[in-house]
């Protein structure tokens, strides 16, 4: 108990005191998986807007499919972009295994399919008298389509934030293809998961106080944004 409290005391000081290592592992995890969720992002919503709103062959095979593949274990998608990437792989010349490329491939592909499945199920709950409006008052598809998201827009913003806290915090898939580098792969997960094996809790505590953080900073977040809409309305 003494140790747990003397690991506390000292993962408070590594965050206070600006530590130079601890804040390098935290603001490259943020880096990549803000960037994996920003590409991400843009690809989910028009294949989540297709699957609700279009008509076409095999439609409900890709939701069925989306759906099965958010519950897709982390080291299954590590194991395939490492396959992918190794120097055997058909994308081995390309040389992008232990990169941050290569980790923000592997977390795209961690988090489209829940983005996928949580804006189909926001997109399948508007009305579609939105987007059917819009285009009859001459707006072009892609002007009706930022209407019916701004109709949505809570929906939305939960599938982005889930799909982000999906992937900033696992650990397999980032440690099989980023190699867990100081300084160059090495996130918050993977640091997390090294310094508790080495005994070091203070840091690993201390990062694991960042993901608390941020997770109730995210709901937060959401939580005020849908009371000031309700308020709005």
């Amino acid at each position: 108990m003494d140790t747990l409290a003397e690991a506390t005391v000292q993962s408070l000081q590594l965050l206070l005191s600006g530590d130079t290592e601890l804040w390098a592992i935290i603001l490259l995890s943020f880096s990549v998986s803000l960037r994996a969720i920003a590409i991400a992002t843009p690809v989910a919503l028009l294949l989540a807007f297709g699957l609700a709103h279009l008509r076409f062959p095999g439609r409900r095979v890709l939701i069925s499919t989306f759906g099965a593949l958010q519950s897709i274990p982390a080291v299954v998608v590590g194991l395939t972009v490492y396959l992918t990437f190794s120097r055997s792989g058909p994308l081995g010349d390309l040389r992008l295994l232990f990169t941050q490329t290569a980790m923000i491939v592997g977390q795209i592909l961690l988090c489209l399919p829940l983005l996928v499945a949580l804006c189909h199920a926001a997109f399948q709950g508007a009305d579609r008298r939105v987007w059917e409006t819009a285009l009859t008052l001459g707006a072009s598809p892609l002007r009706a389509l930022f209407t019916l998201m701004h109709e949505v827009r809570f929906g939305l913003i939960a599938a982005i934030l889930t799909g982000f806290g999906r992937i900033i915090a696992e650990v397999g898939c980032s440690m099989m293809v980023g190699g867990n580098i100081l300084n160059h792969t090495r996130n918050i997960p993977t640091a997390i998961a090294m310094e508790t094996s080495k005994g070091d809790f203070a840091q690993a505590i201390a990062l694991g106080a960042v993901l608390l953080l941020m997770a109730l900073g995210l709901n937060g977040v959401l939580a005020f944004m849908q009371g000031h809409g309700s308020i709005a309305r």
